[in-house]
């Protein structure tokens, strides 16, 4: 099985360099493709050449387009959409390895590692983690696996501008067998630990129930954010 990881990029130099050294590591290596909307692009294209990954430019940030310019240049017969922030391990491809071994499976994604994102929750993860894998969103941030022939039977990811994890997710599973795996994946917390990590967990999934009711991508991406940077109040 040969597999293609696919990495959207915008203004995160310094942790895709950290990705790119442990994706480099994988044992048989992967193709990768970074998809890059960066401001400045120069400095993510040298450490693309660094690492002999290929390299494609994106108009603008929109992690849907990204992935699905990367995808385009894949040759792997299974595609990994791997966030820059998210550890990927060699047991980790291993485990993928195993799980796409079975033909039925259209594909999946990694558990979350529930303890040590937040830990007070731990006593959570058996509930957590049956939901995840019954009936749960697959989350961008969960290297989400696909066969790239279902993927490409799928129209790839709609390109909008926010939640096309979630409408992509929904759309997977209702294609045929998908699964969660372990070992699970840990995310840097940057962003939670910025905002609040309970304030940043009930937003998002506030945002991902609006999507479900039928709020637009686009109106959700104007609330998210106006809450993340809020007009100063007047003097």
């Amino acid at each position: 099985m040969t597999v293609s990881f696919v990495v959207p990029c915008w203004n995160d130099a310094n942790r895709l360099a950290k990705l790119l050294d442990s994706l480099a590591k994988l044992h048989p290596l992967p193709e990768i493709i970074v998809a890059d909307a960066s401001d400045d692009r120069a400095p993510v294209e040298e450490l693309v050449a660094e690492a002999g990954a290929h390299y494609v430019a994106v108009r603008g940030p929109s992690r849907g387009a990204q992935l699905n310019a990367g995808a385009m240049m894949a040759s792997g017969e299974v595609l990994v959409f791997q966030h820059a922030d998210t550890n990927f391990s060699q047991q980790h491809l291993e485990a993928l390895s195993a799980a796409m071994a079975d033909r039925q499976l259209k594909g999946g994604a990694f558990y979350k590692d529930l303890r040590a994102h937040f830990p007070k929750l731990a006593w959570s993860e058996p509930l957590v983690r049956w939901y995840s894998r019954r009936i749960g969103v697959i989350y961008g941030d969960q290297s989400v696996f696909v066969r790239r022939a279902e993927f490409e039977a799928l129209g790839g990811f709609r390109e909008i501008p926010l939640m096309e994890d979630v409408e992509f997710s929904k759309r997977l599973r209702r294609a045929g067998q998908v699964t969660l795996i372990d070992p699970p994946l840990r995310t840097s917390m940057r962003k939670f630990e910025a905002e609040g990590a309970i304030r940043r967990k009930l937003q998002n999934l506030g945002l991902v129930w609006l999507f479900r009711l039928g709020v637009s991508p686009e109106r959700l991406h104007r609330w998210y954010y106006r809450w993340k940077n809020p007009r100063p109040s007047p003097d």
